[in-house]
């Protein structure tokens, strides 16, 4: 063999091997919610382990379209896939809850810098045009003492379909008939009142900049832009600030009560237990429960221990509230339950 074909056998073997170790990387796309999360979990778990993973943050919708097609080895969504939707995969589908937000109801009342105090059926008024002046009655007797003005109370939404507005709308459908049988729950509604403003940074930024307006929006947004946030009734009948461990502590709630064989496609809003905060929800990794490519299942099973095992830790850092400890045992035998097919 000469040395030119030496040099490209070499240079074919190496393709060869790249080719192999790329085809091995796991490639997931969907929800932007958790994505400063997963960023820093995925790079972690490279510097760890080696193994690549590539995500897109292409929103929830995204997610499950290109999970449902099979384009990627992993959906991520800040909603639960809809029977209809579960129907239109290949084979049965696994979702794991990875880490909780928290919506906030936050606002800007010249004058007024605390934590109003607010229940869900007057949240739901507000958004349903109801109640429509800061010093309605409903208001001041949840607030005594706090000095109310007599302007309109701004409604502010997102204008684009959410994970976000899912969890808000799945909140107001579980604490209002009135909403439940109007609006009701989804990733974009029809909303009787208000402005729209693109993402939790719109809806945000109009807050901010709008004296009298109240809106919805991630815990991580109101805290970076110093924004005030309600206490919120729970079912307890407690009203409790959102953080990432009232967030934590629905999820435990929740938890307790499951059934052993529980798809986790559920909802936690309006959860019991003492300090659970009732607008929580989590987000989900979506994962085929049979794996067709051995390899790939096995690389995406152990990244999914490791989350569970390692990544939790870090959650906090970053503003999501992490999974309760009696979740993630259930979550970790859960794994068992993937089987990887062979080649």
């Amino acid at each position: 063999m000469t040395t030119r074909q030496l040099t490209l056998a070499a240079a074919t073997a190496l393709l060869a091997a790249t080719s192999t170790a790329i085809a091995q990387d796991l490639n997931g796309a969907g929800a932007t919610f958790p994505y400063p999360i997963y960023s820093k979990w995925f790079s972690d778990y490279a510097a760890k382990t080696g193994v690549k993973i590539n995500y897109q943050s292409i929103g929830s919708g995204g997610g499950i379209r290109q999970f449902t097609e099979g384009t990627v080895d992993f959906g991520a969504s800040d909603a639960p896939m809809s029977n209809d939707e579960m129907a239109k995969l290949k084979g049965p589908a696994l979702h794991f809850p990875t880490v909780l937000g928290a919506d906030v109801i936050s606002y800007n009342i010249p004058g007024v810098t605390g934590s109003l105090k607010l229940t869900g059926s007057l949240i739901a008024d507000i958004f349903l045009g109801k109640v429509t002046k800061w010093n309605d009655p409903q208001i001041t007797k949840l607030n005594p003492g706090v000095k109310l003005p007599s302007s309109d109370i701004l409604v502010a939404h997102r204008s684009d379909g959410s994970g976000t507005t899912y969890i808000f709308t799945d909140y107001l459908s579980s604490v209002s008939p009135a909403w439940s049988s109007g609006p009701g729950r989804g990733k974009d509604v029809q909303w009787p009142v208000g402005l729209g403003g693109k993402g939790n940074e719109g809806v945000a930024g109009l807050i901010k900049q709008t004296p009298g307006a109240l809106g919805y929006i991630e815990l991580a947004y109101a805290k970076q832009n110093n924004l005030p946030m309600a206490q919120v009734q729970n079912a307890e009948g407690e009203f409790v600030t959102p953080s990432t461990e009232s967030a934590t502590r629905a999820a435990a709630g929740a938890a307790a009560k499951l059934p052993a064989n529980t798809d986790y496609r559920i909802s936690i809003v309006s959860a019991p237990g003492k300090g659970a905060y009732p607008i929580s929800s989590f987000t989900w990794l979506l994962v085929a429960q049979n794996q067709a490519d051995p390899v790939k299942g096995k690389k995406l099973v152990d990244f999914l221990r490791w989350y569970l095992s390692e990544g939790e830790k870090s959650a906090a850092s970053l503003d999501y509230a992490p999974l309760p400890d009696n979740m993630i045992a259930q979550l970790l035998k859960r794994l068992d339950t993937i089987t990887l097919a062979a080649k």
